[in-house]
């Protein structure tokens, strides 16, 4: 009998050593963060967790403007481009770390068909539909609350996107809730309802630099993306319909890979898309949540990993950054000198019969997870 009133007081010391751990504060704070051109005023939340990790979340397109995260000394450190000025996001923004939507990546021609309607979106990115149109979900004001959970607190933003904006059928609901935990993962979990059958595919488009943004470029940074598969695309960044096995290409990322390593070599893919701008098909993907990718920074000791639900994701290098973009501190962001990993379904689905489906029906729900975990080496 003692033995076992010993054994259950070790037991129940454990259990409220781990519920006191889980339910340490994760902080949530609220500034304004200045108005749009109509007057609409935006906020900026602060998410902070028990070991100082911060995220700074506007409800101005989403966007994480600044995430703090330890590197290998516990020295925190801000790993996201971005501005320091709502102004400055209005006036001329890559998206950076946004949300895009309602359809993130490519859409051919600006163009696609369910049953026998043919929609037309605006053709933003050359002769094609990039991140939304003209006026995407990275430039709209979402409703925000705070929230919490076991372990974590977060925001939930909500937008109602309306039928027929920017081209798309339906209305559509969508909720997005911003997760900061005390194990330092980022969590991001989508979901969204529609009254018409509509394409849908919403992704984060942070552009990473885990050195600190403003330190250069990436080139240095090792990369593993655990996908067998790539999506080759024609010059305007379109699939070709086709995937392509990684194995001796400059795209097999299955074991790390420095990012400068072969960006450069003679290859059709890489002058496509003036480097890494493709979609990767995630081993393994389905409905459960997979390790998508990792990302190592030698020098700080600071990696990246990317977990999700979804069959891809893309790979960005910062390729079209040219020096104009200047962020933070007047730091000026050059060509190479950021990262975006999205987690998405590929691009150009609703034209491609053989890709993953992306028609959202009535009385269905997407849902989408995707998790940037961070620890160091």
């Amino acid at each position: 009998m003692e033995i076992n009133k010993k054994l259950s007081n070790i037991i129940w010391v454990s259990l409220s050593t781990i519920l006191l751990s889980n339910c340490s504060t994760v902080k949530v704070s609220k500034t304004p963060f200045g108005s749009t051109s109509n007057g609409t005023a935006v906020d900026l939340f602060t998410l902070e967790n028990s070991s100082g990790m911060q995220a700074k979340i506007t409800n101005y397109g989403g966007i994480i403007t600044q995430l703090h995260v330890p590197d290998q000394n516990g020295e925190l450190g801000d790993v996201v481009l971005g501005y320091d000025k709502l102004s400055s996001y209005i006036k001329a923004s890559p998206y950076f770390g946004c949300i895009a939507g309602r359809y993130a990546n490519r859409i051919a021609k600006g163009q696609f068909k369910i049953g026998e309607t043919t929609y037309n979106l605006a053709t933003n990115n050359g002769d094609n539909h990039l991140h939304g149109g003209n006026v995407g979900f990275d430039k709209q004001v979402w409703a925000a609350k705070e929230v919490t959970g076991l372990g974590k607190a977060g925001i939930e933003l909500t937008y109602l996107s309306k039928d027929g904006e920017e081209g798309y059928p339906g209305s559509l609901a969508s909720k997005v809730t911003y997760w900061l935990t005390n194990q330092n993962e980022l969590e991001i979990e989508y979901e969204a309802k529609t009254d018409k059958a509509t394409p849908i595919n919403l992704t984060h488009h942070s552009y990473f630099n885990l050195a600190g943004e403003g330190s250069g470029n990436i080139l240095g940074h090792e990369v593993e993306i655990f996908a067998n598969t790539f999506v080759p695309t024609d010059a305007g960044n379109i699939p070709l319909g086709e995937l392509k096995k990684v194995t001796g290409t400059p795209f097999d990322f299955l074991t790390p890979h420095k990012i400068g390593e072969r960006i450069e070599e003679k290859n059709q893919q890489l002058e496509f898309g003036k480097g890494y701008d493709h979609n990767w098909v995630i081993n393994d993907s389905g409905n459960s949540l997979n390790l998508a990718a990792r990302v190592t920074e030698p020098r700080t000791g600071r990696v990246m990993e990317v977990l999700t639900d979804q069959p891809g994701i893309q790979f960005y290098t910062g390729n079209f950054l040219d020096g104009s973009n200047i962020g933070k501190g007047n730091k000026i962001y050059n060509h190479r000198n950021a990262f975006c990993l999205e987690t998405q379904v590929h691009p150009d689905s609703p034209n491609q019969p053989d890709f993953p489906n992306s028609i959202l029906k009535p009385g269905e729900t997407y849902r989408h997870v995707c998790i940037y975990r961070f620890k160091t080496k």
